[in-house]
């Protein structure tokens, strides 16, 4: 089994807004939320960039970043991630640029392919999703350019950016990230904690096709999934189905706010659209101490990840923090008795 104590836990907010609290609410909790990561000896805190997503605060993805770091000292903040096609690569480096001048050695800029929202909204942003493909390695190598030392006669430069060398990150839920990150020599995460079916795939893909860079000299892999822990096995099951409800929604194309648990979810959906969450939330680890320890151990050694990104979109934010403390304690008992 992979030894637990070795491997850096990080963590995944999307800012959740809950029913019954605002997008105030949600900031002060990914705050408060950072800040006991950091405390619990987490690596890296980062938030995702969705869009017209009423219970998803981390739309100005680069803004909360800033948020979370100025309020934290040490854990490092990044973006898991931003939706480059959303974006121009001068003004994301001009952004995270900023963001390094001002937390030195605490950024990462994790980028996405998808655009984060649906297709109204895409246009919306003014952007061309239909070229995404096609741009999308050019908008990242452009992208490195800016953050490199300026060339003599540069006649466009990132201020701030250039020469601070942020480390860059290719995140996706299929082979194509997965492929690029391998050819371009950088570190890849992966979003099984709701696309799960071509996560073994990719890694295979990723660590194959590999090519040492500048930046990484071995293949460096991440993988997401859901963590739901609480004292019992029943209580965490009962806060799942806060995101199996909000799964359920979206999939209805109605979806807001995240909802309060509830007992069972007799009747909320058909068969069909519970075996469709089940499937997308496969990599969801949700129970006691014990049991999310055995499930940790599971994926870990199923994935042979180098780092475990953990996620959940509990309603109860006393109920989140509990969570990663009781995972952290996980953590801390591998290491107790590896000693």
């Amino acid at each position: 089994m992979t030894d637990l104590s070795n491997l850096p836990f990080s963590v995944l907010d999307l800012a959740p807004v809950p029913e019954g609290s605002g997008v105030a609410d949600s900031f002060r909790n990914t705050l408060e939320l950072a800040r006991r990561a950091e405390a619990l000896g987490y690596k890296r805190f980062w938030l995702a960039e969705h869009h017209n997503m009423t219970g998803i605060a981390s739309s100005a993805t680069a803004v909360l970043i800033g948020h979370v770091a100025g309020g934290t000292k040490t854990i490092r903040v990044g973006s898991g991630g931003v939706m480059l096609p959303n974006h121009s690569p001068l003004v994301v480096a001009e952004q995270f640029g900023t963001l390094e001048a001002l937390h030195p050695g605490r950024i990462d800029l994790g980028l996405g392919r998808a655009p984060g929202t649906d297709q109204l909204t895409m246009r919306a942003l003014r952007r061309n999703f239909a070229a995404a493909n096609e741009d999308f390695p050019r908008d990242v190598s452009e992208l490195r350019a800016y953050f490199a030392p300026s060339r003599p006669g540069q006649l466009v430069r990132a201020v701030p950016g250039e020469g601070l060398g942020v480390p860059i990150w290719l995140l996706g839920s299929s082979l194509y990230s997965a492929r690029l990150a391998a050819e371009l020599g950088l570190p890849f995460g992966f979003a099984s904690h709701f696309a799960p079916d071509y996560l073994l795939h990719a890694l295979e893909v990723y660590r194959e096709n590999f090519r040492p860079s500048e930046e990484l000299q071995e293949p460096y892999a991440l993988a997401c999934l859901n963590v739901f822990a609480a004292e019992t096995d029943g209580e965490a099951r009962r806060l799942f189905t806060s995101l199996q409800q909000a799964f359920v929604n979206l999939r209805r194309g109605r979806p807001g706010k995240l909802p309060p648990p509830v007992e069972t979810l007799e009747g909320f959906a058909s068969d069909l659209e519970m075996a469709g969450v089940e499937h997308a939330l496969r990599y969801s680890v949700v129970g006691s101490r014990e049991v999310v320890g055995r499930g940790l151990e599971a994926f870990a050694d199923l994935t042979r990840a180098d780092e475990l990104m953990l996620t959940s979109q509990i309603h109860d934010h006393a109920a989140r923090l509990r969570s990663f403390e009781i995972v952290a304690g996980v953590r801390e008992r591998a290491s107790a008795n590896v000693s």
